[in-house]
């Protein structure tokens, strides 16, 4: 029995490890795919859908039958009622009995102009809760489209900077035997160390920056921190798709989402004028009411069942009502001036965007061609090194110039994608 025991204790704790050390393989698809279904954005947009469609209903309730239950108890603490019939007659007094009625009431609405444009409100809220789901979806998926390039170009620079690290670590030790022997003098050797010495930092710094980009597509996937991620797609073939994205001949603004969500909007604006005009139309409610006397008076008239219509007709508000309908009037001129501003700014982004992408597509085919030069400079300027021809500074120089020409290219890689993802957001195509 102990030894099933400490198995099972055993099978938990690895259970447990295991779930905590969770590895996700995932290409790009499957990490939009992953931070839909856990990312708290989303969680969030969702929600907000079904609080509207349950808003929805409240509306649409209001003008359902309304039953309400209530009971009553008074006593007059022995006072009573004194009546004189005729006058001379003594006055006859009747004591004031405890009372006690329970009631049963039911409520119909038949017209109301505020209930009917309630309910066409609450459902343009609720289309344009779908709306703002849609858009926290496009701007989960740009952020995972991002911070998963993020983490690709972070693992390229830190390959970079490794194998640079490695090689100038041989050179270092083969120059210091050297040095050793008196055939190279001791001044080129040491600066060699601190260049080595220098590029061991930039891996490190390297490492973390790497586990910051790590952690960054780990919250927008919406995973445990402790979650190992490994990323199967290649910088090659996403710049590749980056460079023959097809671009739109023309931008069609009534289709991009911040610009339905404001057409949205400017609907319920105008409800709400229609709102505050609803205000000034009569209300008519009908109604039936049962009374059960629990403790009866000795005179009692109130009859058992009762039905009625009640109307309210608004006569005159001093200026209330039409000062509501005009400040509605100018919320919506507000809305409308916001909508047609907005499809100004969205043309010119969207001419901006389209200029970064294409300057950025420019850019990094120009530094493509200057790390493949920097490369066979710095690999002509070793082996001159290697053979005595040249400096230790010489050899850093060109070090340097090679390590910069990496990461300016590393850099125009990240510009090329994030240009890509900011206009295809922009177009509201990031699936």
């Amino acid at each position: 029995m102990r030894t099933t025991f400490l198995t099972f204790l055993l099978l938990l704790l690895t259970s447990g490890f295991l779930g905590a050390q969770q590895t996700l393989t995932l290409d790009l698809a499957g990490a939009k795919k992953t931070a839909l279904e856990y990312n708290k954005s989303i969680a969030n947009a969702d929600l907000a859908i079904q609080k509207a469609s349950k808003a929805v209903w409240a509306a649409i309730a209001n003008g359902l039958p309304q039953l309400n239950a209530s009971a009553d108890y008074s006593n007059a603490l022995g006072a009573k009622i004194s009546i004189r019939f005729a006058e001379g007659m003594p006055a006859t007094e009747i004591d004031i009995k405890p009372t006690s009625n329970f009631y049963l009431n039911l409520n119909q609405m038949i017209f109301s102009g505020n209930y009917i444009v309630g309910v066409q409100t609450a459902k343009l809220y609720e289309t344009l809760a779908g709306f703002s789901r849609e858009k926290s979806e496009l701007d989960v998926m740009a952020q995972v489209t991002d911070a998963y390039h993020l983490v690709l170009i972070s693992e390229e620079l830190l390959k970079v900077m490794e194998q640079n690290e490695v090689n100038l670590q041989g050179i270092y030790d083969k120059m210091s035997a050297l040095e050793t022997f008196g055939i190279i003098e001791k001044n080129d050797v040491d600066q060699l160390w601190v260049q080595v010495n220098t590029l061991k930092n930039v891996v490190k710094s390297s490492e973390r920056q790497l586990e910051l980009a790590r952690n960054m597509l780990r919250l927008v996937l919406g995973v445990d921190v402790d979650t190992e991620l490994i990323l199967t797609d290649k910088l090659d073939s996403m710049l590749d798709a980056a460079g023959k994205m097809a671009l739109a001949e023309t931008f069609r603004v009534e289709n991009q989402i911040d610009f339905r969500m404001l057409s949205q909007q400017e609907l319920v604006s105008r409800k709400m004028v229609d709102m505050q005009k609803a205000n000034a139309l009569p209300n008519v409610v009908g109604f039936y009411r049962f009374t059960q006397k629990l403790l009866k008076p000795d005179f009692d008239m109130t009859p058992k069942n009762m039905i009625g219509l009640q109307m309210n007709i608004p006569l005159f508000s001093s200026g209330v009502r039409m000062s509501q309908i005009k400040q509605a009037q100018v919320d919506l001129e507000m809305v409308k001036n916001n909508k047609s501003l907005l499809s100004d700014q969205l043309k010119i982004q969207e001419k901006q965007l389209r200029f970064n992408y294409n300057n950025a597509l420019e850019t990094y085919l120009n530094q493509k061609a200057n790390v493949e030069v920097s490369r066979r400079v710095y690999s002509s300027l070793k082996l001159k090194y290697e053979q005595g021809i040249i400096s230790g500074l010489d050899l850093i120089t060109a070090d340097n110039n090679y390590l910069k020409a990496e990461t300016d290219y590393l850099s125009a890689m990240m510009q090329v994608l994030q240009s890509e993802v900011q206009l295809k957001k922009l177009y509201g195509n990031l699936n």
